[in-house]
């Protein structure tokens, strides 16, 4: 689902002033860095983005632009796409504390059963009704996002912001990544073969290393999980230390995006002040 953005802004009348160079950096770094860095990683990159966009924001030229008759409909579809983006944040962090809420009260069991499986089990089966939820919410938040894609590539190419635009762009698809290794693989074994997200979540080793080590936390717990009548007590050990790992994954995060959101909301509040004065 990764999208390729080509778009030139020769035509923004900042080109030259430093806050438009660190954007094209930063757009340069994530869209270099996407297949081999971690989602944490970009995440973090997308913060410096729209700290980035913020300022440009601030630019007279860019005001005057934005401000113009023929850029009205481009300025509308902005604002909307800064809504979104809101909106897909928003269902990424609630999605991660669902899950973190499941993955805490399967710790909660673990800790204090003593030789008692049939509680642990119900928690099992809540665990893996609660990932279905989930997932069920990411794919649709990722099919709505596809839909968008395709609306957004008719008008990509219009002057004076189309950086902005490239921004938009780049957002969506760090989100779709985040949201596909949150939810992991839709079909066949969780084990088997390797998707986008397995490849985000950790920089390329050799083929041996991957089976083990390139799955993220997510797809690891599920896959402990799915068999749930084959947990043994040699082994709820194991299923701990794999717990412990993804809650941690999740809090890092849940503190990125919640960065991130401070941030969009910053930039979107920013485009309504430029537009209502």
């Amino acid at each position: 689902m990764a999208t390729s953005f080509h778009v030139r802004s020769n035509s923004l009348p900042t080109k030259s002033h430093p806050f438009t160079s660190e954007v094209e950096e930063t757009l340069s770094r994530l869209r270099s860095s996407q297949a081999a860095s971690t989602i944490g990683h970009n995440i973090n990159g997308l913060q410096d983005l729209h700290d980035c966009v913020d300022k440009i924001l601030q630019l007279p030229l860019i005001q005057q632009a934005l401000l113009q008759a023929g850029n009205r409909k481009l300025v509308d579809e902005l604002l909307n796409g800064s809504l979104r983006i809101l909106d897909t944040c928003s269902i990424a962090q609630n999605a991660l504390l669902q899950s973190k809420e499941s993955v805490q009260g399967l710790q909660s069991v673990l800790r204090r059963r003593k030789g008692d499986e049939t509680e642990l089990k119900s928690e099992i089966k809540k665990y893996l009704a609660s990932r279905k939820a989930v997932k069920k919410t990411i794919h649709k938040a990722l099919w709505n996002l596809k839909g968008m894609e395709n609306k957004r590539s008719a008008s990509i190419n219009e002057e004076r912001v189309s950086m902005l635009k490239e921004v938009e762009g780049v957002t969506f698809t760090i989100f779709e990544s985040l949201l596909s290794l949150i939810s992991g693989p839709r079909t066949g074994s969780m084990l088997g073969g390797f998707s986008l997200v397995s490849k985000l979540i950790r920089p390329k080793r050799t083929a041996c290393e991957e089976d083990e080590k390139d799955i993220n936390e997510f797809v690891k717990v599920d896959a402990a999980l799915v068999d749930h009548k084959a947990i043994k007590s040699d082994n709820i050990f194991c299923l701990q230390n794999q717990l412990k790992e993804l809650e941690s994954s999740i809090q890092d995060l849940e503190e990125g995006l919640e960065s991130l959101s401070r941030r969009l909301i910053k930039a979107r509040v920013t485009l309504l002040n430029i537009l209502n004065n």
